[in-house]
């Protein structure tokens, strides 16, 4: 009788198991309501992280979208300026790849500017500007790349470093729909055509022209390839 009734039981929770199985989670319906709702949790701290950045001196033009919070910070009379449509992810599941660390913004220096265009992107991305970063719209960062343009330390006497990054800074200029690939560091003095793609992991220490690709450590440019006519255009 025991048996019958265990039997009975186990029949019954494996019942109830095949129905959440079959019913609701290859419901794709209800999967993806639940996947926006906890999207929609992820995205509702973003006003906290919006207001924290205004109460720093962070310079929002518009709409500023943060996926987790960032770390933040801007030396007296250095500024940080964010164009309407900037994305900033933080969060560890912001990214495909995963993110090791929050984006970092930092203004290090007085007179030093940090400028995001409108509909940038980053992800888990270090900018750290002593005289100038500036970033043109619609350019995106991979996960865990570096914008630096200052060496941060300079030699003092036999042994020391002193810690004047303005100092030891040249700027930073990345132009207008540039892709900057996971864990590549553009280094001091460097400029960035539009277009131009920086590959994984690439460190760039030359300017990069226009539509051009740099990969490598350090990173030699490629050209472009040349654009195969579209089906409906004919020679001239």
């Amino acid at each position: 009788m025991n048996t019958r009734i265990q039997r009975g039981k186990s029949n019954h929770g494996r019942r109830w198991i095949d129905f959440l199985s079959s019913g609701l989670m290859n419901n794709r319906g209800i999967s993806n309501s639940l996947g926006a709702f906890l999207g929609f949790l992820r995205r509702a701290p973003s006003l906290l992280w919006r207001l924290e950045a205004r109460f720093k001196g962070v310079e929002l033009q518009g709409k500023t979208i943060f996926f987790g919070r960032p770390l933040v910070s801007i030396a007296e009379g250095g500024r940080i300026v964010i164009g309407d449509g900037v994305r900033i992810h933080s969060s560890t599941r912001a990214n495909p790849l995963a993110l090791a660390h929050p984006s970092v913004l930092r203004a290090l220096s007085p007179g030093s500017k940090l400028i995001l265009g409108r509909n940038c992107g980053l992800s888990g991305t270090v900018l750290c500007a002593a005289s100038l970063i500036e970033i043109g719209e619609g350019s995106i960062f991979g996960a865990g790349a570096i914008v630096i343009d200052t060496d941060f330390h300079q030699p003092i006497g036999e042994w020391d470093w002193g810690n004047d990054f303005a100092l030891v800074s040249k700027p930073i200029k990345i132009g207008r729909g540039v892709f900057v690939g996971a864990r590549a560091i553009i280094l001091k003095g460097v400029t960035i055509g539009d277009r131009a793609i920086i590959g994984a992991g690439a460190v760039v220490s030359k300017d990069v022209p226009s539509f051009h690709l740099a990969i490598g450590n350090p990173a030699r440019n490629r050209p472009p390839k040349p654009r195969a006519n579209p089906p409906n255009e004919t020679a001239a």
